[in-house]
């Protein structure tokens, strides 16, 4: 896939957030978060959800790689 979400793993462990906390505290559902877990393309407004949480801009949590 050409999107990789490395840097928002590592950002939830450089905050101390669970992949649970941050799912709920963006209102993820279970399949978009699966998405994110397997580096499949998500919609940009789940992006900007989960950098209000997190308070980081987009290129903070996801990558294109290629």
């Amino acid at each position: 896939m050409p999107v990789d979400y490395k840097k928002l793993w590592i950002l939830l462990i450089e905050k101390n957030i669970s992949k649970p906390q941050l799912r709920k505290a963006a209102n993820i559902s279970p399949s978009t978060f699966t998405k994110l877990n397997k580096n499949e393309f998500v919609a940009m407004d789940v992006l900007v959800r989960i950098c209000m949480v997190l308070d980081c801009d987009i290129g903070d949590v996801v990558e294109i790689t290629r």
